[in-house]
């Protein structure tokens, strides 16, 4: 019997995010509905073991989406994010669902780290002859961790890719964020949730792994 995912669309004219809502990091994107639901069951295979580090079970195959959203998002989704925070992110996160998502986060981050570890410094170029190298991608990763972190009221020093500690340390605070139960309500007063917090990070560091993985001379 298929297991039921359940999945939000997130669609401007030009680019569309198909997200799975309760598996942060599992979110894919495609020129319309279809296509990103398409890549979406694709990379099952690559967040299953992204779940289980995390001691998780991504069902198995057949998957069921069930598309229970759909919302027309602006500029970010159209730049390659999935920005939009849905109802279904403003749901309320129990005590044992807070450090599930926690686990799932720390797990994106371990992947992330796992593949920098294994890439060379030169990757190939993308399609178009572009495309961060190793060393830049490990900065933008950690950068935009920073920028999140802020976005949920934490106020560190800004990690440097030579400073591990600092950047572990800032992962443990936004992982003691995470791991709080919530309401569903807005962190630091600002505009995130705790849901969409945990999937924009998780997306951010397993979209990065991927593609150096891809990217990586075989």
């Amino acid at each position: 019997m298929a297991k039921r995912v359940v999945v939000s669309i997130e669609a401007t004219p030009k680019k569309t995010f198909a997200s799975a809502m309760d598996w942060p990091g599992w979110s894919r994107s495609g020129k319309n509905e279809a296509e990103a639901l398409e890549r979406l069951a694709t990379y099952a295979y690559r967040y299953r073991p992204v779940a289980r580090s995390a001691r998780d079970a991504l069902p198995t195959d057949p998957i069921d989406f069930d598309v229970a959203e759909h919302i027309a998002d602006g500029a970010g989704t159209e730049y390659g994010v999935p920005s939009a925070v849905t109802a279904l992110d403003r749901r309320t996160v129990s005590a044992a669902e807070a450090d599930r998502i926690a686990r799932l986060v720390e797990a994106a981050w371990a992947t992330f780290d796992r593949v920098a570890a294994k890439a060379p410094a030169e990757l190939r170029k993308g399609p178009r002859g572009g495309g961060r190298d190793r060393d830049k991608m490990i900065g933008h990763v950690i950068e935009s961790d920073h920028a999140y972190a802020r976005e949920i009221g934490i106020r560190l020093p800004t990690p440097s890719i030579a400073d591990r500690a600092a950047v572990e340390t800032e992962r443990a605070a936004i992982l003691d964020v995470l791991r709080t139960p919530s309401d569903g309500s807005p962190l630091a007063d600002r505009r995130w949730t705790l849901r969409y917090v945990a999937r924009r990070i998780a997306w951010h560091a397993l979209d990065h792994s991927w593609e150096m993985e891809d990217r990586t001379e075989p």
